[in-house]
């Protein structure tokens, strides 16, 4: 019986985790949000640092409650979208961050599927939300 107890509780303790993914050890950097489908037309890269620019992000379904209007004073938000594909598996998302001195560096790993014949008639636009927690100049590398 003792078993059973501590296994539900060690169960109870590992679903209440959170699911925010961060890709530095010292949380430089969130994922807020990777989907399928959602982006834009266009394949871009946005960096969005000024309060005008941010009633996008807090008017999102999947960022509503990740985000508050005052993260813009101490953070930069980047959307990097892949734009139109025609085939389910495509995605766009960060492999890794460096900050030094003037800058963080962040490498963009795209990996898109081949359309085939089997392409789907309605298409998808993969988007990606990061959470910079810093207010340097940000560089994009592929």
């Amino acid at each position: 019986m003792k078993k059973i107890i501590s296994l539900f509780s060690m169960i109870l303790l590992l679903s209440c985790v959170s699911n925010k993914k961060t890709i530095s050890p010292n949380s430089l950097v969130e994922i807020l949000t990777e989907q399928e489908n959602g982006g834009g037309n266009l394949h871009f890269y946005e960096l969005i640092s000024e309060r005008a620019e941010m009633s996008m992000l807090l008017n999102d379904p999947n960022l509503k409650r990740k985000i508050k209007s005052d993260d813009i004073i101490n953070s930069n938000f980047v959307v990097l979208s892949l734009g139109k594909k025609y085939s389910t598996g495509n995605s766009i998302s960060i492999s890794d961050v460096k900050e030094n001195d003037k800058n963080i560096e962040i490498t963009v790993l795209e990996k898109e599927t081949k359309t085939t014949k089997d392409s789907l008639t309605n298409p998808v636009y993969p988007y990606t939300v990061i959470k910079v927690n810093s207010k340097k100049t940000i560089v994009f590398k592929y």
